[in-house]
């Protein structure tokens, strides 16, 4: 089928389900999510023309993993979005079996994408391009064709391009794997956008201090943030240590310094971005704010995917709240942006709550799309705890320094947890939506992220502590 046959299609599915879809109870209320089918990363976040773009990876026929198309939605303050027309269909030899991730930038007035077209066989084999298509105006997309075809020494698994300009030099990051299966990331330069020399791989298993460390890295973002330049990555294959790595697939970043002349990026340990269940395949762009934002996938692909209540209704996953990067020291702070207090409405203020006891309702502090800000917080006791709409539970033990967050299983309903320790917990900002929930602790030191599905007719939080806690609240429903 050739693009404009494919994005037909696709939208006649959107119309199709689109009452099926929209009559979800789980809908989110202000976060973005497919219009049907499966979402998963972001793609080609960018500010162009004022406007900021946020493409991703959507494919409309069905709620799995199939032939990716590139969504695209566009707002001009971070929290009103517009569906846009389709950006990119696989129509072309070179990407039939998906337009996979990728970036965008902008040059010479004109938005430019770079993406991975990716490949199958009737064997199954993989092939794999880097691509580039090109608009005027940021909507319609000229393709121009592979500019970076598979180089030696690595496998098929070699994808999502992210492209930055340095010393009016064009630099190009991707995921890979090498023949020994182990992942990597790869460093290209251009001057041009279409002709591009590999410099070699900068970073992964087995190099720069690192052992075995996943047998591919995903998604790679590198840009400086406060004078350090910052890797993030998705390793795919991190066994579980302790408390760490505790998803199938890991999303998180190293602080160091890229040497643009020796390609060489000397760097730190990795850090997860986030503790919670859903969280992977982060990208970022700079707006004209001067601010680095980040949307992520709230989702990932794992045993129990298929398993979520809103494939019924035709539909799965959806974006993260966009934040706003911060580095201290080799920490990278995520707070939410600022621009989302427009949300705000009722607020509720209930200064020294104290707290002796389980189970306390506090007078106005309910509902299913909710902003929760605990200040100032003291425990005299041994844990503190938050059960939200029933479906998901935010536990601190101060004694231990250890927080939690518990959810049911998608699958059959046992109780999963993932936890994270701390020094203390001073403050909680907490985002519910009706299947979302974003803990950002001690002003986005530590962030989970997750999807849950509490009872719809469940609007409660509910306040628990073993010893004395107190905190100032404050409580907005968000429209």
């Amino acid at each position: 089928m050739n693009q404009h046959e494919l994005i037909n299609k696709a939208n006649q599915e959107v119309e199709r389900n689109r009452e099926m879809v929209e009559s979800d109870p789980y809908r989110l209320r202000f976060h973005l999510m497919p219009p049907v089918g499966l979402l998963n990363d972001p793609n080609g976040f960018i500010q162009f023309n004022g406007v900021y773009h946020l493409f991703y990876q959507w494919n409309p026929f069905e709620t799995s993993h199939g032939a990716k198309f590139w969504g695209h939605f566009t707002s001009k303050d971070l929290i009103n979005w517009e569906h846009q027309p389709i950006a990119l269909a696989p129509s072309e030899w070179y990407e039939k079996n998906g337009c996979y991730s990728g970036s965008a930038i902008e040059h010479e007035g004109k938005m430019v994408l770079f993406y991975t077209g990716n490949v199958k066989d009737e064997n199954g084999d993989r092939e794999t391009y880097q691509c580039m298509a090109v608009s005027q105006d940021g909507i319609t997309f000229d393709k121009k064709g592979p500019v970076i075809h598979l180089p030696e020494g690595y496998t098929a698994h070699f994808r999502d391009p992210k492209v930055w300009n340095k010393d009016n030099t064009w630099y190009m990051v991707l995921g890979a794997q090498d023949l020994d299966e182990q992942g990597k990331v790869v460093l290209y330069s251009s001057t041009d956008l279409k002709n591009w020399e590999l410099l070699g791989p900068i970073t992964g298993s087995f190099m720069n201090q690192l052992g075995p460390f996943g047998y591919m890295w995903e998604c790679p973002d590198l840009f400086e943030l406060d004078g350090k330049d910052v890797l993030l990555v998705s390793p795919q294959g991190l066994d579980q240590v302790g408390d760490l790595y505790q998803n199938l697939f890991q999303a998180g970043y190293f602080v160091g310094e890229l040497d643009y002349k020796k390609a060489s990026y000397q760097h730190g340990s990795f850090t997860e971005l986030d503790r919670g269940f859903d969280f992977y395949a982060p990208q970022t762009t700079v707006d004209e704010k001067g601010r680095r934002l980040l949307f992520a996938w709230m989702g990932i692909t794992d045993d129990y995917e298929k398993y979520q209540p809103t494939i019924e209704k035709g539909w799965i996953h959806a974006m993260t709240l966009p934040r706003v990067l911060i580095r201290k020291g080799e920490k990278v702070i995520q707070q939410p942006v600022e621009e989302l207090q427009q949300l705000r409405k009722h607020e509720v203020s209930n200064n020294e709550v104290q707290l002796t006891t389980s189970n306390v309702t506090l007078e106005g502090v309910k509902g299913e799309a909710v902003e929760l800000l605990l200040d100032k917080m003291n425990y005299e006791g041994e844990t503190f705890e938050i059960n939200f709409r029933g479906g998901a539970r935010f536990v601190y033990s101060p004694k231990v320094g250890k927080m939690s967050l518990h959810r049911e299983n998608f699958k059959d309903g046992s109780l999963e947890s993932r936890h994270c320790m701390i020094d203390a917990v001073k403050k909680l900002h907490v985002f519910i939506d009706t299947s979302s929930i974003e803990i950002f602790v001690n002003d986005g030191e530590e962030v989970f992220t997750a999807r849950y599905y509490p009872d719809v007719a469940d609007h409660s939080i509910i306040f628990s502590a073993d010893g004395k806690v107190q905190f100032d609240l404050k409580k907005w429903d968000l429209g």
